[in-house]
């Protein structure tokens, strides 16, 4: 297998929303024929189905599976894009013919929180705008444009469980300023509320989000660098950037948060992804944690793919030459999170780069057959803060502050709009309140 083959089969691995299914392309042995194939992830052993038609995928196509074991493929064609629902049919494939969307780039966003609706990105004929696609409900009916938005716009991560709130990332409108995480409104004709706005002047994205607890990860140049922070949607505090997420000499990037920890983010574990000089392996950790505890990667992980149960199992899909189609299950136990440390109220002005700090180096992986790596050294305690504590995440999201809840979490509890709903999508039984946009915390040395 070639590397840009391999590129092409890990680039395009796709999880469903509820985690049952997951799609990809994927070619013959010694061939480029590709042909889209689904995993089945939710029974004792994953097996794949693979889902060829007549005529080979271009390497290029864009999967998504469907919590309902369907799978939409995106086949781009000179200025227009062409989508399908895929299903295996007998010995055959089924093909159910969507719709074209005219544009010249299009992306599959990540598969929505109800599992039946799949959105995309497209770039509009104008060149100037972005348009967002409901590119399916499950139905039959052709794609449908939501929201036109100006300028350049990428990322993509859901903020409720009704599929309702996107988070994506833009430039601004002209294309000259610094990114920004932007909340969209998809049942409000595509309103938008600013998300992050860390510092004045830092380019600020948003990489995962849960919406059962609120935990996000953002990567922000606000602290002078940039960084791996995380914060709460909804929650008073503002971002933080722990050394834990800052190790010399790799990168981070964050790929699961466990889910099913209602407005518990201390609870979340988060798996990512960590990029050294010596190879790529999994590590994991929890807000308030100092320092991350590093896995040894299953041999074949689809680097950079995971997901995790209610429970706290992590589940790595993995392909090799002799089990095309694998699962590793892990158990990463995790302590409690220490006390949070005590943070100043955010000062106006964006802070300046932290002094050098002790930082945990994360290990290399262990050569195949061996441990897992080692966790750095813990580092030394550092002394709390004298600034006042600001208290309990969770708690300054049920505490009664004399006005309505701030941020998107509060705003989100008064609508009605679900995946089984009556109501058409969109629809408000009380008014939308807009985001409130998280800022930066203060960067004493050892934030959690």
């Amino acid at each position: 297998m070639t590397v840009s083959a391999a590129r092409v089969m890990n680039e395009s691995f796709t999880v469903a929303a509820d985690g049952s299914y997951a799609a990809r392309l994927t070619a013959h042995a010694g061939t480029e024929l590709w042909y889209p194939e689904r995993w089945t992830l939710d029974g004792p052993e994953p097996y794949a189905v693979p889902l060829p038609v007549e005529q080979p995928e271009d390497a290029d196509s864009g999967v998504l599976p469907l919590s309902d074991g369907r799978v939409l493929i995106a086949r781009r064609t000179q200025g227009r894009c062409s989508l399908a629902l895929l299903y295996p049919s007998g010995p055959e494939t089924g093909e159910r013919r969507l719709g074209t969307v005219e544009t010249d780039a299009l992306r599959l966003l990540p598969p929505a929180p109800c599992g039946t609706r799949a959105y995309a990105l497209a770039r509009e004929p104008d060149g100037r705008t972005t348009g967002v696609w409901l590119v399916t409900d499950g139905s039959s009916r052709p794609p449908t444009r939501l929201a036109r938005l100006r300028g350049r716009w990428s990322g993509g991560a859901w903020l409720d469980r009704e599929g309702r709130m996107l988070a994506l990332d833009t430039p601004g409108p002209d294309d000259s300023g610094p990114t920004r995480t932007v909340a969209v409104d998809l049942g409000a004709d595509g309103e938008t509320s600013p998300l992050l706005e860390i510092a004045e002047g830092s380019d600020d994205r948003l990489l995962l989000a849960d919406p059962d607890s609120g935990l996000l990860l953002v990567r922000s140049d606000a602290p002078g660098e940039p960084r791996l922070g995380w914060g709460v949607l909804g929650s008073h505090r503002p971002v933080r950037f722990p050394e834990a997420l800052h190790p010399r000499g790799t990168r981070l990037t964050p790929i699961a948060v466990q889910p099913g920890q209602p407005l518990l983010p201390e609870r979340c574990a988060v798996a990512l992804r960590v990029d050294g000089p010596q190879g790529t392996w999994l590590a994991v950790w929890r807000p308030g944690l100092r320092e991350l505890r590093h896995l040894a990667s299953p041999a074949g992980w689809l680097a950079g793919h995971g997901l995790w149960t209610a429970d706290g199992e992590l589940r790595v899909p993995c392909s090799t030459a002799h089990n095309p189609c694998g699962l590793a299950r892990m158990r990463a136990p995790l302590p409690d999170p220490e006390a949070p440390e005590s943070t100043p109220a955010p000062a106006p002005a964006p802070p300046a780069p932290p002094a050098p700090a002790e930082r945990s180096a994360a290990r290399a992986p262990a050569a195949p057959g061996g441990e897992p790596p080692r966790a750095a050294p813990r580092p030394p305690e550092r002394p709390e803060s004298a600034a006042p504590t600001v208290g309990d995440v969770t708690a300054l999201q049920h505490h009664d502050h004399g006005g309505p809840p701030s941020g998107l979490l509060g705003s989100l509890v008064g609508r009605r709009v679900s995946a089984g709903s009556t109501a058409p999508f969109g629809a408000l039984e009380d008014p939308a309140r807009k985001p409130v946009p998280l800022q930066q915390a203060p960067l004493p040395s050892g934030t959690a």
